[in-house]
């Protein structure tokens, strides 16, 4: 099994959202300018095995950057694998199973089942962030 690790060049302040769905009642995550459609992610992965192990220990410190309601957190089915998303500007981050990682970490458990999206996938639940910059000879035109 593998054993995805966050990118440790990778620093800064952050903040995110784990809303359970938006007025539309779609599940979304956010961080920093970064959206994604939970709801979307978990009927693409639908019956998918897990892909490898998230090592907890090496996720906790990023607790402290997500809204975690704690009574949730305790109710969590930590045998469902954590939903992790390759970012297209280097690393990984886990989009789904936030709740089930502070759990885990609350227990001792050292590693959490978790599928990996593949970039198409990440970029179909995507639903902002990582936009290409907009070239100088665009913008010229617009001015």
């Amino acid at each position: 099994m593998t054993h995805p690790h966050p990118n440790p060049h990778r620093t800064g302040d952050a903040t995110s959202r784990l809303d359970r769905s938006d007025s539309t009642g779609v599940e979304v995550f956010q961080m920093l300018g970064w959206r994604w459609d939970i709801t979307k992610a978990k009927k693409l992965i639908q019956g998918r095995a897990a892909d490898g192990l998230i090592v907890t220990e090496w996720w906790a410190a990023m607790l402290n950057l997500i809204a975690i309601d704690a009574e949730h957190a305790a109710q969590v089915d930590l045998s469902e694998p954590l939903i992790v998303a390759t970012v297209p500007t280097g690393g990984i981050l886990i989009i789904d199973g936030w709740h089930r990682l502070c759990k885990a970490v609350t227990i001792g458990l050292p590693e959490l089942y978790a599928v990996v999206l593949t970039a198409e996938e990440e970029r179909a639940c995507r639903i902002c962030g990582g936009e290409e910059p907009v070239a100088e000879e665009d913008m010229a035109g617009s001015a």
